[in-house]
């Protein structure tokens, strides 16, 4: 009998690992979208901008007003740090519009790059559907493209807004990608234009928000929604009709986070670093992140 019981006990203590791990691994999603917004400030969304898809998104799921940029509150170096995990002293991107690492990186991978969460990804999973949509050109500097799947720039100013969302759509509906990502050039166009948090800015988010509804009628339309997280992101904020220095309006973004196993309108307390979004997706994607990364999971956005 006291062999019986001791057979017993250690067979739970073999299974239970194995099917807490089964758990685990069936509440994460089977695809991750990233919707980038260029120049969206926490100050904007926080003082009237008429997005109310995005705030239906963060009352239905988890977000932070308080996501902060890294130095200097730039393009280029802040969607570096998104992507790639790590600050500029690591991955080497310090300038607004850097094309290649302006210091040595940290470590490269097999392509001679600093990894980002696109080549992690293809790493750990060769079989990946994976897409980037932009319309920046700087974009393409900033993720390793030997990564992805589908990659397309759209870049006139006037066509980008409807031309960069149709193909993303037309882009999810047809490969349901298990990563993909579409990064606008707005709002930031706007704010350098007229200024952050004029009627002409606002209105361009109103505009932007529009843009997510479609993706997200997309989503559903392609029956992805129950098996999808949806991210929406930017880079840096403004002020003025500037950006790059060291004030709370450059400084912070929203970060929305929406989907399977994440928490209903629940608000994040915790302090986080732009960086820590790649580490995030490498979560909900199982990916082992690179020893240089410096990213924390933020894994408060998930239900219990």
């Amino acid at each position: 009998m006291k062999a019986k019981i001791t057979f017993i006990i250690a067979l739970c203590l073999i299974l239970t690992p194995l099917a807490i791990h089964s758990q685990t691994k069936n509440t994460k999603p089977k695809h991750v979208i990233l919707i980038g917004l260029d120049g969206m400030s926490a100050h904007s969304l926080a003082h009237g901008a008429p997005m109310p898809t995005l705030r239906q998104l963060m009352k239905k799921g988890t977000s932070s007003m308080k996501t902060r940029s890294v130095l200097p509150s730039s393009s280029a170096v802040n969607w570096a740090s998104m992507f790639m995990g790590a600050g500029p002293e690591l991955h080497g991107y310090t300038d607004w519009d850097s094309k290649k690492p302006d210091l040595t990186p940290a470590i490269t991978n097999e392509n001679g790059r600093f990894p980002d969460i696109f080549s992690c990804y293809r790493q750990s999973n060769p079989q990946a559907e994976i897409g980037y949509v932009y319309e920046w050109k700087g974009m393409v500097h900033l993720i390793d493209t030997t990564a992805v799947n589908f990659q397309q720039q759209f870049s006139t100013p006037k066509l980008a807004l409807g031309k960069s969302t149709d193909c993303f759509i037309e882009y999810l509906q047809e490969k349901k990608p298990n990563l993909s990502a579409i990064i606008y050039n707005n709002p930031d166009g706007a704010g350098h234009s007229k200024g952050w948090s004029t009627p002409e800015y606002m209105d361009m988010l109103g505009q932007l928000d529009g843009c997510i509804k479609r993706i997200i009628e997309a989503v559903e339309e392609a029956g992805m929604m129950d098996e999808t997280v949806i991210m929406v992101v930017a880079d840096h904020g403004g002020l003025g009709t500037k950006h790059g220095g060291k004030t709370m309006n450059e400084m912070q973004t929203p970060w929305v986070i929406y989907g399977k196993g994440i928490k209903k309108g629940h608000q994040l307390k915790e302090s986080i670093m732009i960086y820590d979004i790649a580490g995030t997706l490498a979560y909900l994607l199982n990916v082992k992140q690179p020893q240089a990364w410096i990213a924390r999971p933020i894994l408060s956005i998930l239900e219990d």
